[in-house]
């Protein structure tokens, strides 16, 4: 929400994210962002019995803060989208385009829309857009002369219209890269409930002796086994674009870095699985002979039953590599670089002792159980990263304070 008792107005909002210049009417004050870089694309669009004066920037906006008379007005709402990196510029143009008539011109606001690129630092896969939407009823003609914004619609701030806003981006985000040709899709829904999604389909797949998409379920369940990157405030966000490192932002660099290294290790674990699995396989083709060796590419039984399963290899070696890093972060206070990969034949050892012991019809249960508690983890899984590192800062403190104790008794001995 853009709300005057945060200190700030809708001409102002509007002027930063199109890099134009605005005058506020109501202020006096001029917000001039027009040598601005980095703005690719800038749209208004409008329910169709809006005025005609809708379409022009500066007086939209400030019919906005003049239809406002309270001090901590909440003048204007924004909505933030990440952009595909696979889409050409016109079919990201064409996705909010379509998506803000429907979610919002629709239902009778006002949307500002601004594509930005990019920027110069940082990850130059980030194109996104801004969707700046009015709060008010619009009335073109009756109630309010020449048309004007009348009273506010309550029903645009229910959670489960927000809660539908997401779900909607994502639909709308996989249809355009269904008609791009893009494999890669996104997910509104948390990291915790995509996880748990996986692993149930993981477990149905092995159910029915679907090794590949049980290894496929088991290793998008790992690369999900990760803290959500934190919310940065408007005021913290500025700063980590200056390069000025305050709490929120080193922690959203420690998320940021953590999800890295998941992916990492994920891809290095599952090619160090793969190339065992392939060796395995060639010693028992080579057993069976040519009659047989097709069967067992083909997926038969007859060659697959002499080696644990893949992915419930590839599953307790997760596991038991996420157990030693709590050990390590337990350990140490301060989170070291990751280790080198092990060697491919340790590995293979190592998941051949964990198959062993593998319960495989309770692991549908444990799959299911993952989902009983997890809502409220999901609402304070952001804070409790927080709190995590300042109980690492207050350790970090009382060290500080302990040699420096230790160092004036020193003195005072010396004395």
């Amino acid at each position: 929400m853009i709300s005057r008792s945060q200190g700030r107005s809708a001409t102002a909002a509007a002027a930063y994210r199109v890099a134009e210049r605005i005058e506020d009417r109501r202020t006096g004050l001029v917000f001039d962002y027009a040598a601005r870089g980095g703005v690719d694309h800038t749209e208004i669009l409008a329910p169709d019995h809006a005025p005609d004066w809708v379409h022009d920037r500066s007086e939209l906006w400030n019919r906005v803060e003049e239809s406002e008379t309270r001090k901590n007005s909440q003048v204007a709402r924004e909505v933030r989208v990440a952009l595909p990196d696979e889409l050409t510029h016109a079919q990201r143009v064409a996705l909010v385009r379509d998506y803000a008539q429907a979610q919002f011109v629709d239902r009778g606001m006002v949307a500002d829309i601004a594509l930005h690129a990019p920027g110069r630092e940082g990850d130059e896969r980030n194109h996104h857009a801004h969707i700046l939407l009015t709060t008010r009823e619009l009335d073109a003609e009756g109630s309010v002369p020449g048309g004007g914004f009348t009273t506010k619609n309550r029903d645009w701030n229910k959670v489960e219209v927000l809660e539908g806003w997401r779900e909607a981006w994502a639909r709308d985000s996989n249809a355009a890269l269904e008609r791009a040709g893009i494999e890669d899709r996104v997910d509104h829904r948390t990291l915790v409930a995509q996880r748990d999604e996986a692993l149930e389909r993981a477990s149905v797949a092995r159910e029915r002796g679907d090794e590949g998409a049980e290894l496929h379920e088991t290793v998008r369940a790992m690369s999900l086994d990760r803290p959500p990157l934190p919310q940065l405030s408007l005021g913290a966000w500025q700063l980590k674009e200056r390069g000025i490192e305050v709490a929120a932002v080193r922690v959203w660099h420690e998320v940021k870095d953590r999800a890295a290294e998941v992916r990492q290790v994920v891809h290095e674990l599952t090619g160090q699985v793969r190339d065992w699995l392939d060796r395995a396989a060639e010693r028992v083709m080579d057993r069976l002979g040519p009659g047989q060796s097709e069967l067992a590419l083909a997926g038969g039984r007859d060659g697959r039953e002499e080696e644990p399963n893949l992915a419930t290899r590839l599953r307790d070696a997760w596991e038991a590599r996420q157990g030693r890093e709590q050990e390590r972060r337990v350990d140490a206070p301060e989170r070291e670089a990751p280790q080198a990969s092990q060697a491919p034949q340790d590995l293979a050892t190592r998941l051949r002792e964990a198959a062993e012991g593998v319960d495989r019809e309770g692991f549908a249960d444990r799959a299911a159980a993952l989902r009983e508690g997890r809502e409220a983890e999901e609402r304070h899984t952001a804070q409790e990263v927080a709190k995590e590192q300042e109980r690492v800062r207050e350790l970090e403190r009382q060290q500080d304070i302990e040699r420096e104790a230790h160092r004036d008794r020193g003195h005072g001995i010396e004395r």
